[in-house]
């Protein structure tokens, strides 16, 4: 292929998919603005009031299954595709938990913080499709029992998923790029550390700076529906 960056490690956050109609969390006038991390993203806060937390996670679903992917992430999909292709490897990891980089046509994504579109059932320990509001008490389709089900995503105080398989793709990076996250949330706001002390070059796109921006070799900053595209073609023409 016709760059040096044979091997590319994408971490997206909120801001990639909050042109799609999705809220972000840390900003101004995000999700965690005006609801309380802790009353509504914990297992603490599961176990208090469980309906509460489901109503909020049914609401968020319904919002997006709504959503369509915008020209970013059909950018990044593309990106994927064209640089398998062509021998090379872009891992698209992202903190967010839509569907929107595989509706756009991405073959491969990683969720580490899980999915609003699956159920985990926390006594069979199986990860089912689920697109309905989820009523207290539900069945696992499963192990068809009731009372273990939750949303299958990762609340504060919990690991996030894949860790394992991130750690392996971001040693195998040639270039690092951070796209619409927050540098505020670990592990992920610990990663482009990460990657510059393997030598790894790094990239930010974002519509402002982020906490970690200092830590990144390069920032363009934009629209995440104008930057990635106009960053994905001159990545193509590499090839």
């Amino acid at each position: 292929m016709n760059t040096h960056w044979k091997s590319i490690f994408i971490l997206s956050g909120a801001g990639l998919s909050a042109e799609s109609g999705l809220g972000t969390f840390r900003d101004r006038d995000g999700v965690w603005a005006r609801f309380r991390p802790e009353e509504l993203a914990t297992p603490e806060a599961f176990q208090r009031d469980p309906v509460r937390v489901l109503e909020f996670y049914d609401a968020r679903r319904r919002n997006g299954l709504g959503a369509c992917p915008h020209s970013g992430h059909i950018a990044l999909a593309d990106l994927q595709r064209a640089w398998a292709n062509a021998g090379g490897c872009v891992t698209l990891c992202t903190q967010n938990v839509d569907g929107l980089l595989e509706a756009a046509g991405a073959p491969e994504v990683i969720h580490m913080h899980g999915e609003l579109a699956k159920a985990w059932c926390t006594r069979c320990d199986m990860r089912s499709p689920w697109v309905d509001d989820m009523p207290l008490g539900a069945r696992c389709p499963a192990c068809d029992r009731a009372g273990g089900v939750r949303p299958d995503i990762v609340w504060f105080g919990e690991m996030p998923y894949h860790m394992d398989l991130i750690e392996e793709r971001l040693e195998a990076a040639d270039l690092f790029v951070s796209i619409g996250t927050s540098g505020a949330v670990y592990p992920a706001a610990g990663f482009v550390s990460a990657a510059a002390r393997r030598g790894i070059a790094t990239l930010e796109i974002n519509l402002e700076p982020s906490e970690g921006e200092r830590r990144f070799d390069q920032l363009l900053l934009g629209k995440a529906s104008e930057a990635v595209p106009a960053w994905v073609e001159g990545m193509m023409a590499g090839l």
